[in-house]
């Protein structure tokens, strides 16, 4: 039988373009169903910081893909090494043991040859120097993992990753949502069914678009009640779909169906991304500070570790609290080492002299805000405050303790940004194996079918690494991408 296409791939964020390059670089006949439509494609990509996290052995591997990085730019960074054992060390610590093993082991060996393959292919990268460095002895110190991100951001990663799919002839179409799989009298999948009705014929599919954050309905079925009412940073377009048709074909649900990435969000932001603000609603220097409620009253350990590691599951704390907000609080000696988002006109914020005034400007209780200020500066214990490691420089007696960067709020003027739960993606969704191949309920791959990006389950528990989703996209993109054409096209 022919084909129109030997591969079409559902989703137009991230993992979705690199599956589409992959299976295109592999002779393929290719084609992107975008649900949403021209003006606001890209999935979650296009609202991300655009940082990837990947294994490294310090400044070489990285001007391997920043080579315009000038000498004197070299001399001036320190990038460390981040070995690959530490990355997998990691994504298990945060998973507290249960991210998938098997593909924890591929995303970790695949991550920096997957970013080599994009800047080889076109995707320029830049240093993250405004939110992952901090100047010591003269040089501007990575921390956490985490050391380029894409030119322009998520935008212009995912306006990059379009040019490149233009560029290789692969056909797109926009406003076409999935609604079912068509399927072989073998029960291989052999194309898509449009919600309008229309079948497209292909040998393979791959699913790549995105989780069920922007689905109220699921998101308080999964995750509970109160996820309905929490803000969603990225794109309205992510509504579960290629789960539910996979699921519908047989493939087996797995991961984290209960959890999610959440952060602090603005609490004034729109329901949804907004595309000309992008990330900078979060607000992520909560460590250098307190997070308080209305009440006036720490709840989490702001200094736990570095922010990479708590600050995906932090807006599920913030979402438990009083009209689900919650007041990031600054002092004067750390306003200078606040990340640009706390810069932009549509922050919610304060300022005044006085804590007591930054209560009544917040709407936080003043004698609880009060109370709470005295005790956390009569906790900080002495000690070396530096910002680009875990310096130990903790509260005594209090709890929740601060457990790094604790320093006194003594120096006016205060700061107060009020901040609320903002989702990012879903945590459980579809089995694959190392081949990004969709497995059922028994463990067999379904021929035809592959997956990759947000709605693939197993690899983020509870808590999230900063930088990996965006790499296990692209790791799993071109997997399922070059395998997906592969079987297409030996079917031939």
């Amino acid at each position: 039988m022919d084909y129109a296409y030997h591969v079409i791939v559902a989703g137009a964020g991230n993992a979705a373009l690199c599956a589409a390059l992959a299976a295109r670089e592999a002779s393929a006949k290719v084609l992107i169903l975008e649900k949403a439509p021209n003006e606001l494609r890209g999935g979650n990509t296009y609202f991300t910081g655009a940082a990837f996290r990947f294994p490294h052995d310090g400044l070489d591997d990285i001007r391997r893909l920043v080579p315009d990085l000038s000498e004197a730019e070299a001399e001036a960074v320190d990038v460390g090494a981040y070995p690959a054992s530490q990355m997998e060390d990691d994504l298990r610590r945060v998973s507290e043991g249960k991210a998938d093993e098997v593909l924890t082991e591929v995303l970790v060996e695949q991550a920096y040859p997957t970013m080599l393959w994009l800047r080889e292919r076109g995707v320029r990268w830049v240093l993250l120097y405004g939110r992952q460095a901090f100047e010591v002895d003269g040089k501007r110190r990575f921390w956490g993992g985490l050391v380029v991100e894409a030119v322009g951001g998520g935008s212009g990663l995912s306006d990059r990753l379009f040019e490149l799919a233009v560029q290789a002839g692969i056909e797109i179409r926009y406003g076409c949502g999935a609604s079912g799989l068509l399927k072989d009298e073998e029960g291989a999948i052999r194309g898509v069914v449009l919600a309008s009705g229309e079948g497209i014929e292909a040998r393979a599919v791959v699913l790549a678009c995105g989780g069920f954050e922007a689905n109220a309905e699921m998101r308080k079925k999964h995750l509970g009640r109160g996820w309905e009412h929490a803000k969603v940073r990225g794109t309205e377009y992510n509504t579960g779909d290629g789960i539910q048709i996979a699921l519908e074909a047989g493939a087996a649900p797995y991961g984290d169906w209960g959890g999610c990435h959440a952060v602090a969000w603005d609490l004034n932001a729109p329901p949804f991304g907004n595309r000309r603000i992008g990330d900078l609603y979060q607000k992520h220097s909560y460590p250098l500070g307190i997070v308080v409620n209305s009440n006036g009253e720490r709840f989490v350990d702001e200094g736990a570790d570095f922010r990479n590691y708590t600050y995906a599951k932090y807006g599920r704390e913030i979402l438990k609290q009083p009209h689900r907000a919650a007041f990031q609080i600054f002092d004067a000696k750390v306003k200078d080492l606040l990340r640009d988002e706390y810069r932009i006109p549509e922050a919610t914020k304060a300022s005044a002299g006085t804590i007591g005034e930054l209560a009544d400007k917040l709407g936080i209780d003043r004698p609880g805000l009060e109370r709470t200020v005295a005790a956390f500066n009569a906790a900080v214990q002495p000690g070396e405050f530096e910002p680009a490691r875990l310096d130990g420089k903790r509260t005594a007696g209090i709890k929740p303790p601060k457990s790094n960067w604790a320093l006194p709020l003594d120096s006016p003027p205060f700061a107060g940004y009020a901040v609320t739960c903002g989702i990012t993606f879903t945590f459980g969704g579809l089995q694959i194996d190392r081949e990004a191949r969709v497995l059922d309920r028994r463990g067999q791959p379904i021929r035809g079918l592959y997956a990759a990006g947000e709605l693939v389950g197993g690899l983020f528990w509870g808590n999230y690494a900063g930088g990996s989703g965006l790499m296990a996209g692209s790791v799993f993109g071109q997997l399922g991408g070059w395998n997906a054409a592969l079987e297409a096209l030996m079917g031939s």
